[in-house]
């Protein structure tokens, strides 16, 4: 062994497992040479170790060059003497080690070259692969179920975003200011003298929020209809002189192709045997019982769709109700208390956070369809209990939705599954989006997935979408459904289902059970999933970016500026496109897009007119930001 090396106060050695001698006049070459080492020089260096000692004879510390230093095992100068040494270890040579077999040769270079070209078009193949992987990947069922995408905003697009909602907002201030001082109109509702020394009512952001932000935009919203919602419908034209606070009917309509409304399977219609056994319904029971369902205002066509509903969902027992937002508002409370735990996804429904503060119960979000999160929430729920009475919750609650209606994002409920099993809590499931619309005979995430409707504490359902109806339902165990239907506000308080509606429901859900002897409703749910697939897959190819799965019929494009809201609802209608736009406070002030909801109803064609539209608009609102549009460039669209 040749003598050490004195550095920083610590003797270096160098120890080779194969003897070899170093030249410390080689390294001091070496370590000048302007070019980098051919991998092959280094070979034999690589196997040395270092052994690193104080004065004072400490313990040597020994690792392996390649490896990862114990950095936590040495003292601040002992980091030093490492990081001095570096330079030197990396240039130690074999004795018979000639310097010109160092140098890469002239071929090496070229083909090396060669490979950094070649390296970004293999990156970009590897992409494409990765993603035809996941779009065909089949799960332990054997089917193909396509993932979540949620392409992450630029953080420049979203500072841009940021600067022109502050502008927006300096604007609107300035407005108040002219306002205050006679300079601009007024049309605002106001607080009368007499009532100054009530709650302010007009005052505060939210106030400011209307007035100057969503009266810009209100043109493209709450826009009326004149006919049925189906894959067209015609809008009643409207014009306005004061810049949105009052509208004017000009009697005249336009019909557009329908991509806002929630007709899922196309069940919107006012003619064929939905229609007509609803006007039949009619006929028997007129249009309402005129009180509640406890003072005998339950009909007879509301307890059989009960029954059917249990039988379509495969659960012991069901209730339904007049309001799909009051199902999950006013029922809720019934499941909960002050000593439960309500553990809610951070995107659920208005309707359902609104019932989870009615329930008084304790609250916490997890991160949307994240189960680390959800399974670290669990945990600290059990390990530390209520934080107001320390205790252990009583009961914990995990609240999911099937298909989140802003996102078009689907649920992994076999996790969920798996981590309500796991650590003995309740689920509640929402399918108000996914019902009728998902699974292969139209039973909702539960049958998409391939779960056990029994591992499933309480389904929740809407009939506003794939039934063409209204109202909802609740089904479950027969012991929780008497427990609801005895304890809910909603039994007592409200009015039962109309008779005609809840007789299009039970017939819309005999057309899907096939009880009606035809394929037509099985025909209805796979044109939907076609539709979903080609739409969404069109949406990418063309540069934009889309929200959720490909199996999802509710399609977000996102355009991220909320000036574009009113720009690209203006633009859609112009080519008798009839499109619904959202922004703040629907969602994050980073995130405004345009909601397209697709129909068994759509003809491809009318699917080529809205992509065609959509494209042409996308790119005056300049909304083609999706950095992955040429993994889509290739890839084959089948409808």
């Amino acid at each position: 062994m040749e003598n050490p090396i004195q550095m920083n106060g610590f003797q270096i050695d160098l120890d080779h497992r194969e003897s070899i001698k170093r030249k410390s006049k080689s390294s001091k070459v070496f370590s000048k040479l302007p070019f980098a080492l051919h991998p092959s020089a280094m070979k034999q260096s690589n196997e040395g170790q270092i052994l690193i000692k104080d004065k004072q004879g400490a313990t040597p510390l020994s690792r392996n060059i390649t490896g990862k230093s114990k950095m936590n095992e040495l003292t601040v100068k002992a980091h030093s003497a490492l990081r001095d040494i570096d330079d030197i270890l990396n240039r130690k040579l074999s004795g018979h080690t000639d310097i010109l077999e160092m140098a890469w040769t002239k071929e090496e270079r070229v083909k090396a070259a060669k490979i950094v070209e070649e390296s970004e078009e293999e990156k970009l193949r590897n992409k494409v692969k990765v993603m035809e992987e996941q779009l065909t990947k089949k799960d332990v069922a054997g089917v193909v179920r396509a993932p979540n995408e949620f392409e992450e905003t630029s953080k420049f697009i979203a500072l841009k975003v940021y600067m022109s909602w502050i502008f927006l907002l300096i604007h609107a201030h300035f407005r108040e200011f002219l306002r205050s001082y006679g300079f601009e109109k007024n049309k605002s509702a106001v607080e009368l003298p007499s009532q100054r020394h009530f709650q302010p009512l007009y005052n505060g952001f939210d106030s400011l929020f209307m007035r100057n932000c969503y009266m810009r935009v209100r043109d493209v919203f709450e826009r009326p209809i004149g006919s049925c919602p189906g894959a067209t419908v015609n809008l009643v034209d409207r014009t306005t002189d004061d810049y949105c606070w009052t509208f004017k009917f000009t009697g005249t309509q336009t019909k557009v192709i329908n991509v806002g409304s929630y007709n899922y399977l196309g069940f919107a219609q006012n003619s064929g045997p939905c229609a007509d056994a609803s006007a039949a319904a009619i006929d028997q029971y007129g249009i309402t019982t005129c009180t509640n369902v406890q003072n005998r205002g339950l009909s007879k066509i509301q307890c059989d769709l009960e029954k059917q509903v249990a039988e379509y969902l495969g659960t012991e027992d069901s209730l339904c109700f007049s309001m799909g937002f009051a199902t999950n508002s006013m029922n809720t409370p019934c499941l909960v208390d002050k000593n439960s735990l309500i553990i809610s996804d951070q995107l659920n429904h208005a309707s359902l956070a609104l019932g989870c503060r009615l329930s008084r119960a304790n609250i916490n979000i997890f991160k949307h369809n994240n189960m680390r999160s959800l399974e670290q929430t669990i945990r600290n729920a059990i390990a530390y209990g209520n934080p107001k009475t320390h205790r252990p919750y009583k009961k914990i609650l995990i609240i999911v939705e099937g298909i989140y209606s802003m996102e078009g994002s689907i649920c992994n409920l076999p996790a969920i599954i798996a981590l309500k099993k796991k650590y003995n809590c309740y689920l509640y499931l929402d399918e108000a989006h996914s019902i009728g619309a998902m699974g292969p005979s139209g039973k909702g995430i539960v049958e998409y997935w391939g779960c056990d409707v029994n591992d499933v504490d309480i389904m929740m359902g809407t009939f506003t979408k794939s039934f063409g109806a209204a109202g909802g339902y609740i089904a479950g165990k027969k012991k929780v459904i008497d427990h609801i239907r005895t304890t809910s506000p909603t039994s007592y308080y409200s009015s039962p289902m109309s008779p005609p509606v809840a007789q299009q429901v039970f017939t819309s859900m005999s057309i899907i059970m096939g009880k009606d002897g035809t394929d037509e409703g099985k025909n209805r749910i796979e044109q939907l999933a076609r539709n979903a697939k080609y739409f969404r897959k069109n949406l990418k190819q063309k540069g934009f970016i889309v929200y959720g799965s490909d199996d999802s019929p509710v399609v977000p494009v996102l355009f991220y500026y909320p000036a574009d809201c009113g720009v690209f609802g203006r633009e859609m209608l112009e080519r008798k496109i009839g499109v619904v736009v959202v922004s703040y406070p629907a969602t994050p002030m980073t995130e405004s897009r345009a909601r397209i909801c697709l129909s068994a109803a759509h003809t491809k064609e009318q699917l080529d007119i809205v992509l065609e539209a959509i494209d042409e608009v996308g790119e005056i609102c300049g909304m083609k930001y999706s950095k992955k549009r040429d993994l889509y460039k290739n890839l084959k669209i089948e409808w």
